[in-house]
């Protein structure tokens, strides 16, 4: 596994969040202000070249019957900004967001964090990216681990004997 960067794109605010460089935990990063899709592209292509990054998972902010808004097509533009700002052997894709920054608020709202604090800060913003980047992981290692049944022939019913 590898390292893999969370990005939540807001219309103000971008969080980001970062995994291990295992590619197993999620954490949250920092908080970009938004003033163009350029200029978040750049910024974070330099950190996936600091930070050594393999992946960029973009959240992708579906409406609930899973078809895509205003607010998919731009986290799609930025996605194809990144895919130009980045170098080659960086993967860019995009993870369903949908509903992380309610998770995010109210995780931090349970942890005695004021509302004010949350929005000031950027807070709500870099936990939804860490949410949606951890759901990735979690769906790339359960992905890879099924791979591997699979080419070990799969799994084995009772013996004959057993029957």
């Amino acid at each position: 596994m590898s390292r893999a960067l969370g990005v939540d794109p807001g219309e103000r605010r971008v969080g980001l969040a970062i995994s291990d460089e295992d590619g197993v935990i999620a954490q949250p990063l920092s908080t970009l202000t938004r003033r163009g899709d350029a200029q978040v592209a750049s910024e974070i292509a330099k950190l996936v070249r600091e930070r050594e990054v393999a992946t960029v998972v973009v959240g992708l902010a579906l409406r609930l019957d899973g078809s895509e808004g205003e607010r998919a097509r731009r986290a799609r533009a930025l996605v194809a900004a990144l895919r130009r700002a980045v170098h080659d052997g960086v993967d860019v894709v995009t993870q369903d967001e949908r509903l992380t920054s309610v998770a995010a608020e109210r995780a931090l709202g349970e942890a005695g964090v004021r509302e004010k604090q949350r929005r000031r800060e950027g807070l709500t913003d870099r936990v939804a990216a860490a949410l949606l980047l951890q759901a990735f992981l979690d769906e790339r290692r359960a992905s890879l681990a099924s791979a591997r049944v699979r080419a070990q022939g799969g799994l084995q019913g009772p013996a004959e004997g057993d029957r």
